[in-house]
C-alpha cells in the first residue's frame, strides 16, 4: 500500500461510480466489498448495517455468502457490536483473544485470525460497521486503518442516499431521541432547574462527504484556517474574551495547534483522498478522538481535548456556522448542553434565562464550576454520551442535588419534580424571611455568617441574604476570565465597586490564588510550575505571587486605593510559614509608603489575615498569631492535604469524609492553640455551607462561617435551633473516643432535636 490517501482516493472513485449506477442496493453493496477488499488487499471485507435495531451482515467478500442477511448481532454483541456500541475502531492480531469475541459458525470465519473494523457513523451515531480480516495473524498498519476510516465515512453518506439504512433504525443504535431518558452524573453545583436543551455549540451535520472539486475544498480550508488564527490572535490581545472565546487557560495551547502545520497537512491529505472540507476536518477529528481514548497521561489528554475544541471551531467556520448559542441569545428557560465550558463562556449567557448546565466532562475544581456556583446555576457533570441522548429543544428537568437529569420526562416524573420544586420554593421563601434575623443559638451564642464571592454581580446577594459580610472575595476570578493581565485601574474599579456595594459590611479580599491547576497563559514562563506533577501542592497562590512581585504590587496598590477612607481586610492564601505572611505584608506596607509619599488617600486601617490550608501552619500559630487579625480555615485544600488525597480524583472524592475525627480534631486543636489571642477564626469553603458539617463546626467552637449565598438561609434556620452547650458536649464526647460513624451520630443527634440537617 503506497499511502492511506492513495488507497482511499482509489476506493472513493470506484465507490462513487457504483452508488451512482442503476443497480439494486444489494448489488451495489456486493460491488463495494469487492472494491474495498481489492484495494486494501484484504481476504475478507464485510459490511454490517443496522436494521430493526440489529447489526445485520449485508454484504461480504471472503465469508460464507449464505450468512448474508442471516448473521445478526445486537449492539454491544461480539466484535462488530462492540465497534458500534463504542463508536470506535478495533485492530486485532488475534480476534479470538478479545474478550468480546463471538463465534458465528455460519460465517466460516474460524480460519481468519486478524481483524480490523471501524464504525460507519451517520449523524454522530453508528449505523453499521466495516470489517476486514486476514488468515495471517497481524495488526493492520496505520495507513490501512486510516484508509478504512475514510472509506467508512463516505460509505455512511452513500448508503444513506441509496436508502440502504433507515434513519429511524440509526436512532435505535444508541439511546434514541423519542422516549424519556434519565441521565446520571456528578453534581458539581447543586440545585433544581427546568428548561429546554440548548447546545453550547450547535450540531453541524455533514451532508456532503465526497468532494467534486478538490482544489475548491482546499481553498475553503485555507480561508477557515486564516479566520481561526485571526480570531485566536485577537482573543490573545483583548483585555476580555469576546463572543465565542475559549477558556483562557488553554489559549497558548490553542495558538500552538492553530499554527500547527502537521494538523493542517493531515486535513489536506484527507481532502486529497476525495473528501469535502467539512468531512476532512471531521475525519482528522475522529482520529484525534480515538487517540484520546488511549491516552492515560492527564496532561496529554487535556491537550488532545484542546485540539478537539479547536477542530470544532474550524468546522463551524468552514460550514459558516460560527459562534455559540450565546451569540444568538436564549429565547426561553434553557438547560445548556456542552462537552465542557470555560468561565468566560458561561458568563456570556443571559443569567435570567440560563437555568442549568449539563456537561459531558467537568470536575468539582474546574473554574467554570466555581463561577456557576457563584451565579447560582446548577451544574451536572460527567454525563457520558450526553449528546447521544438529547436533541435541541428537548424538555429537561435537572436535579443536580440527586445527580440526575430527566430528558423528555413523562407526566409522573414532571409531577414529582414540580412537587420537589414547590417544596424547594417554600423553603426558599422561609429562608428569605430570615434575611433580617440574626443567627443566634437557643442559648444566645451569635454565629456570624458571611458569603463567598468573586464577581461584581455576586455582591447584591449580600443584602438579599442578610449575611454579615463577604468573608472571602476571590480576586483571581477577574484574572481567570481575562485574556491578559488585568491592568491596575481595572482592578481598582472592581474592588471599589465591591466595597461601595457592600456598604458598611466588611469584605475580606483574598489575594490572587492562581498557578498550579489555575494556570494563566499570560503568566507562563520557564519557572511557573506548569510541569508540577501535583498542581494543588505546586507553584501557586502566595508562592507564585511572592516570586512575581510586580503582580502582587499592582494588586496591593489597587486594593489600597480602592479602600481609601475605609477599613481594608486582606488575606493571603496558602501560607505555609510565618515568613511568607511577613513577606506578603511587606509588599502592602511598601505600597502604603509609596502612596503616602504621593499624598494619596489611604485606608483608615488595614487588617491582615491568612488562610490556613497547609497543615504545617498549624504548628507555628504561636509565631503567626501576634501578626494577624483573623484566620480563615480553607477546608477544601486542607482536607486533601491532610489525607494526601487529590479532591479532583473521582476515585477519592467520596472516600474521605469532612466529618472524619481527624479533621474535627485538627480544627479543634487550631482553635485551642489560638486561645488567648484576639483573632477571629472563620471556616471558608463548601464544608461550612453544609448543615450537618456546620453543626459539627459549631460544636467545635467555630462562630464564623463563610459560605455560598444559597447556603445562608438554611444555616440561619439551623443555628436558631441549636443549643451550643449540648452540641459541644456531644462533640467532645465523640472525639475523646472516636465513634465508628461520626456522621451517623450527628444525624441521629440532629433528628432527635428536630433539626433539619440535609
Amino acid at each position: 500500500m503506497e499511502s492511506a490517501t492513495t488507497a482511499a482516493r482509489s476506493i472513493l472513485t470506484n465507490l462513487h461510480e457504483v452508488m451512482a449506477s442503476r443497480a439494486n442496493a444489494q448489488a451495489k453493496l456486493n460491488q463495494v466489498v469487492d472494491i474495498i477488499g481489492e484495494n486494501l488487499d484484504s481476504e475478507v471485507c464485510s459490511i454490517y448495517l443496522l436494521r430493526e435495531g440489529m447489526l445485520e451482515l449485508f454484504a461480504t467478500r471472503g465469508l460464507e455468502q449464505s450468512a448474508v442477511h442471516v448473521t445478526r448481532l445486537a449492539i454491544g454483541e461480539g466484535l462488530v457490536g462492540t465497534i458500534a456500541k463504542n463508536v470506535e475502531m478495533l485492530n486485532l492480531a488475534e480476534a479470538a483473544a478479545h474478550p468480546d469475541f463471538l463465534y458465528r459458525p455460519e460465517t466460516g470465519e474460524e480460519k481468519f485470525h486478524s481483524f480490523a473494523g471501524v464504525p460507519i457513523v451517520r449523524r454522530e451515531r453508528a449505523v453499521g460497521a466495516l470489517v476486514v480480516q486476514h488468515v495471517e495473524p497481524r495488526r493492520y498498519a496505520d495507513v490501512e486503518i486510516e484508509a478504512l476510516q475514510t472509506v467508512a465515512m463516505v460509505l455512511a453518506e452513500l448508503i444513506s442516499n441509496a436508502d440502504l439504512i433507515d434513519e429511524h433504525d440509526s436512532l435505535s443504535a444508541s439511546p434514541h431521541f423519542v422516549d424519556p431518558q434519565q441521565l446520571s452524573g456528578l453534581p458539581l453545583v447543586k440545585g433544581l432547574a427546568a428548561g429546554h436543551a440548548v447546545f453550547h455549540q450547535p450540531r453541524i451535520n455533514i451532508e456532503h462527504v465526497v468532494a467534486e472539486n478538490t482544489e475548491a475544498e482546499r481553498q475553503r480550508v485555507y480561508l477557515a484556517f486564516d479566520k481561526m488564527r485571526e480570531q485566536i490572535d485577537k482573543m490573545a490581545s483583548q483585555a476580555e474574551f469576546g463572543v465565542g472565546g475559549e477558556h483562557e487557560a488553554v489559549l497558548e495551547t490553542y495558538k500552538m495547534f492553530a499554527y500547527d502545520e502537521g494538523w493542517a497537512r493531515r486535513i489536506n491529505e484527507a481532502i486529497d483522498s476525495g473528501l469535502t472540507a467539512e468531512a476532512a476536518i471531521e475525519r482528522v477529528q475522529q482520529r484525534t478522538r480515538m487517540r484520546m481514548r488511549q491516552i492515560d497521561d492527564p496532561l496529554l489528554a487535556e491537550r488532545m481535548h484542546d485540539l478537539e475544541d479547536l477542530s470544532n471551531r474550524l468546522l463551524r467556520m468552514v460550514s459558516g456556522q460560527v459562534g455559540t448559542a450565546a451569540t444568538m441569545g436564549l429565547r426561553g428557560d434553557a438547560i445548556l448542553i456542552a462537552r465542557n465550558l470555560g468561565p468566560a463562556e458561561l458568563l456570556e449567557y443571559d443569567r435570567r434565562r440560563l437555568k442549568g448546565v449539563i456537561l459531558e466532562e467537568g470536575s468539582l475544581t474546574a473554574h467554570v464550576v466555581i463561577v456557576a456556583r457563584a451565579m447560582g446555576v446548577p451544574v451536572l457533570g460527567r454525563v457520558h454520551g450526553l449528546r447521544g441522548y438529547v436533541r435541541e429543544g428537548d424538555e429537561i428537568l435537572l436535579d443536580a442535588q440527586q445527580g440526575i437529569a430527566n430528558v423528555r420526562p413523562g407526566p409522573a416524573v414532571i409531577e414529582a419534580f414540580e412537587s420537589r420544586s414547590a417544596k424547594n420554593r417554600e423553603r426558599q421563601a422561609t429562608y428569605a424571611g430570615l434575611r433580617d434575623v440574626e443567627p443566634r443559638t437557643k442559648d444566645g451564642e451569635r454565629v456570624s455568617i458571611y458569603i463567598n464571592a468573586g464577581l461584581r454581580d455576586d455582591v447584591p446577594t449580600l443584602n438579599m441574604t442578610g449575611a454579615d459580610g463577604i468573608g472571602l472575595f476571590r480576586t483571581e476570578f477577574q484574572f481567570l476570565v481575562s485574556a491578559t493581565l488585568p491592568q491596575r485601574d481595572r482592578q481598582t474599579r472592581l474592588y471599589r465597586d465591591v466595597l461601595d456595594a457592600a456598604g458598611d459590611k466588611p469584605v475580606v479580599f483574598r489575594t490572587v490564588d492562581i498557578g498550579g491547576d489555575k494556570s494563566l497563559p499570560y503568566l507562563r514562563g520557564d519557572d511557573d510550575g506548569q510541569d508540577d506533577e501535583n498542581p494543588a501542592m505546586g507553584w501557586r497562590a502566595l508562592r507564585l505571587a511572592l516570586e512575581r512581585e510586580g503582580l502582587m504590587k499592582a494588586q496591593a496598590r489597587s486594593l489600597l486605593e480602592a479602600a481609601a477612607g475605609r477599613t481594608l481586610y486582606v488575606m493571603f492564601p496558602m501560607v505555609s510559614e510565618p515568613w511568607e505572611f511577613d513577606a506578603a505584608k511587606a509588599v502592602f506596607e511598601g505600597q502604603m509608603e509609596f502612596l503616602r509619599s504621593r499624598r494619596k488617600m489611604l485606608p483608615e486601617q488595614i487588617r491582615y489575615g491568612a488562610m490556613l490550608e497547609v497543615p504545617a501552619l498549624a504548628e507555628v500559630l504561636d509565631v503567626l498569631a501576634p501578626k494577624i487579625s483573623f484566620l480563615s480555615i480553607g477546608t477544601n485544600d486542607l482536607t486533601q492535604f491532610l489525607f494526601a488525597a487529590d479532591r479532583s480524583n473521582p476515585k477519592l472524592a467520596e472516600r474521605y469524609d469532612w466529618l472524619s475525627p481527624s479533621i474535627m480534631r485538627f480544627i479543634r486543636r487550631v482553635l485551642r492553640n489560638l486561645d488567648g489571642h484576639d483573632i477571629a477564626v472563620t471556616v471558608c469553603g463548601e464544608m461550612g455551607g453544609r448543615r450537618l458539617e456546620a453543626l459539627a463546626l459549631i460544636g467545635l467552637g467555630i462562630r464564623r462561617l463563610s459560605i455560598t449565598p444559597a447556603s445562608v438561609g438554611p444555616l440561619k434556620e439551623m443555628v436558631c435551633k441549636i443549643d451550643t452547650r449540648e452540641i459541644t458536649a456531644a462533640m467532645d464526647r465523640w472525639l475523646a473516643d472516636p465513634v465508628p460513624d461520626l456522621r451517623g451520630s450527628l444525624i441521629a443527634w440532629a433528628e432527635e432535636r428536630g433539626i433539619e440537617w440535609e
